[in-house]
């Protein structure tokens, strides 16, 4: 604890440019830090702080004496942050942006498994199919498909999901002339490639017919027989008037992730939201497999 105890105030001398500064603003007497240091450098048989009566350097030492000062300060702040963290009741504003497919489906009834009776939690909820950069928005939580743009966030895979190219249940399709409904994140001009067995088995390409704004405006129009689209296999169970067109190939599996921008103590109620959507992925997954 002694050692501990000096690298503090050294740590603390050292970025307060003078020992009376830092003893102002640890609130102790000059003499006390003059002991420490003193003390500190008796130990360590070496200078590592050179000082006259305006200013004050570090020695090679005493740089790199520093760097572990800091480096402890980090590590002891962690620690505790991370206990209260785990012992305090989640509160506070949580921000959770999701792809308009997933917001209704998967993220909210997760949020009500993990904070309907968290009264001091206060959500917000972005429905946005684009990539939203989490610091710029304030977004604490995202669910994204595909790879994060962001490599410098914090992401943590959930599972894959594939999107199903849909008809209306008991119509034909003659695939070469068929109107295409796109969602508005597809473009106009649109390309699949088809998969069987693991293999690729046939490339299709269309121009949108129709662009929709939302996946419950494709679903419907492709239920009212308007052509065909995409809608997420973990959804098909929520539209019965929707039916595969091919059931012996699919579309390669995307990667579903939730991403978050905390790089040190990441906040409970984060963490809370994190676990309580993997669990409804999981729910969703199994669903879509029966």
């Amino acid at each position: 604890m002694k050692k501990l105890r000096h690298m503090t105030v050294f740590m603390h001398i050292v970025e307060a440019g003078s020992i009376t500064k830092a003893a102002e603003k640890m609130a102790l007497s000059k003499s006390v830090l003059s002991l420490h240091l003193k003390q500190l450098e008796s130990e360590l048989a070496t200078t590592l702080l050179k000082r006259t009566t305006r200013r004050q350097s570090l020695t090679p030492s005493g740089e790199r004496f520093y760097a572990h000062c800091v480096k402890m300060h980090q590590v002891s702040e962690q620690a505790w942050e991370e206990i209260m963290a785990q012992q305090a009741e989640p509160a506070g504003k949580l921000t959770v942006t999701a792809p308009h497919a997933l917001m209704d489906t998967l993220v909210v009834p997760a949020l009500k498994d993990a904070f309907l009776h968290c009264p001091n939690v206060q959500l917000c909820l972005i429905c946005q199919d684009n990539q939203l950069d989490l610091m710029h928005h304030d977004i604490d939580l995202a669910i994204r498909v595909g790879d994060s743009k962001d490599s410098h966030y914090k992401q943590r895979r959930l599972g894959s999901l594939t999107d199903v190219l849909c008809k209306a249940t008991g119509s034909d399709v003659d695939i070469d002339s068929v109107a295409y409904i796109a969602n508005h994140w597809q473009g106009t001009h649109i390309k699949h490639t088809l998969m069987r067995n693991g293999a690729e088995s046939q490339r299709l390409s269309f121009d949108a017919t129709h662009i929709t704004d939302t996946i419950s405006q494709t679903a419907s129009l492709i239920s009212a027989g308007f052509g065909i689209g995409l809608v997420p296999n973990v959804l098909l169970a929520q539209y019965p008037n929707l039916a595969p067109v091919f059931t012996d190939q699919s579309l390669a599996p995307a990667t579903v992730f939730t991403v978050h921008p905390y790089q040190g103590t990441v906040p409970m109620s984060v963490k809370l939201a994190q676990a309580a959507i993997q669990a409804q992925f999981d729910t969703l997954l199994i669903s879509a497999e029966k």
